[in-house]
């Protein structure tokens, strides 16, 4: 299962691969601007020379690129009931080998592939938010698209998701996902291998919860069983390594996910909110790893202040329906049910049942299950209730239907190669 094989074999990369010259990694747009402006707001009170020269640092280490000029027959953002728009941002993985630190393995430099695509979708009452995966070996009509140059990319028919990356980059990408689902992009960023170890790095590491040791010695990972932080180079290891749970791409997207909510955890929370060291790194980390159509830190900081008033258990992290492909086996179908995703999502109304299985950041590996909402718990209330640590235990007031969920969730989970 060599990673220089042909795309439909490529191994999923962290959820926040993709880079250009030296971009990586983007836990999530919002988590990033969120602490551009705490960081700002610390260092001013140290010295306001220090906060000018560190936001021209950022903004030179940012890889800006605006792609609407290869995007056509967009299409429209519904109207809908809010003091704002809802914001859709498409988060894309790649696994390319090319630039400083992306050969993690000795396989060949290129384009990579996007075998992470996150739809991170913000409500336009800016009180929820969550992350749509889409796996890499979904099998799509895959529409035409354009080069840079131009020139137009043809498209196919029953191909895999992840290949639109490695013909035509992020653009590609972008204009399969809007073509595919009617959902209006905003915004776009891109992170690869190098970008996603450092910004783990920056944080002294996140924490996760193996059940099993992992020996996949055919690709150099080892990893021991138990609860600790993971970091750079084990981080990596852990996201992209599929010999644990069912060994399924499936179970690695739940892992990424609950990867992806213990970081964010990690930096909202305060660990990397209280230490100006450890922020400036993550920062620095941050924008030497994107690529993106944000043009500068300010309007970063923008974007994530959009996020100011959700609470971590409202940021979550679902993956599209999806079946195993009858007539090619290992490949999977989106199901008439994901239909129903984007119209939720294009309409900007709640989940409900499609938030089944749902990751989020307000838990982390070894802390106690989320109580279960009250029978008569609004949609709000009753997200969260995914703990990586393992299903929540059926309260008295636990429905028929809250308890089937939870039971579901502990599965997937099991299935992923995460503690329960």
């Amino acid at each position: 299962m060599s990673d220089a094989e042909h795309p439909s074999a490529q191994p999923l990369p962290p959820a926040y691969g993709g880079r250009g010259k030296r971009r990586g990694r983007a836990p999530r747009s919002h988590t990033v601007g969120k602490v551009v402006l705490a960081s700002v707001v610390t260092l001013a009170m140290l010295t306001g020379l220090s906060v000018a020269f560190f936001y021209r640092h950022l903004n030179g280490n940012l890889n800006v690129e605006d792609l609407s000029g290869q995007l056509y027959d967009r299409p429209d953002k519904a109207k809908v009931e809010g003091p704002k728009e809802p914001l859709n941002i498409l988060v894309m993985g790649s696994d390319t080998r090319e630039g400083e630190g992306n050969a993690i393995d000795g396989e060949h430099a290129g384009p990579g592939l996007s075998d992470t695509t996150i739809l991170v979708h913000l409500s336009a009452d800016r009180k929820t938010a969550y992350g749509v995966s889409i796996p890499r070996d979904t099998l799509v009509d895959r529409p035409d698209c354009k080069s840079k140059d131009g020139d137009t990319i043809p498209g196919a028919s029953t191909v895999m998701w992840n290949v639109a990356f490695a013909l035509g980059g992020p653009a590609c990408t972008m204009q399969q996902l809007e073509q595919l689902t009617g959902v209006r992009l905003d915004n776009y960023v891109v992170v690869d291998f190098s970008g996603f170890r450092d910004m783990v790095d920056a944080v002294d590491g996140v924490e996760v919860c193996i059940p099993e040791d992992i020996d996949d010695s055919a690709h150099g990972i080892t990893l021991d069983a138990g609860t600790r932080e993971l970091k750079g180079t084990d981080a990596l290891k852990y996201v992209r390594v599929r010999h644990i749970g069912d060994g399924s791409d499936i179970g690695r997207i739940a892992r990424q996910q609950a990867f992806i909510a213990a970081m964010a955890n990690k930096v909202i929370s305060g660990g990397t909110l209280a230490r100006v060291d450890r922020l400036v790194r993550f920062l620095n980390a941050a924008t030497k790893s994107l690529t993106t159509d944000l043009k500068n830190i300010r309007e970063i900081a923008q974007v994530g202040l959009q996020f100011k008033n959700i609470g971590l258990k409202k940021i979550q992290f679902i993956t599209a329906p999806w079946r195993y492909s009858p007539s090619q086996p290992g490949r999977v179908e989106l199901l008439p049910e994901a239909e129903q995703l984007w119209e939720k999502i294009r309409t900007d109304a709640p989940l409900g049942k499609l938030r089944q299985g749902a990751i989020n950041a307000g838990e982390v590996p070894g802390a106690s299950p989320s109580p279960s909402p009250s029978a008569s718990g609004s949609e709000d209330a009753s997200q969260g209730s995914s703990s990586p640590s393992g299903a929540a235990s059926p309260s008295p007031t636990t429905s028929p239907g809250e308890q089937a969920q939870q039971e579901a969730e502990q599965q997937a989970r099991e299935q992923a190669g995460l503690c329960t």
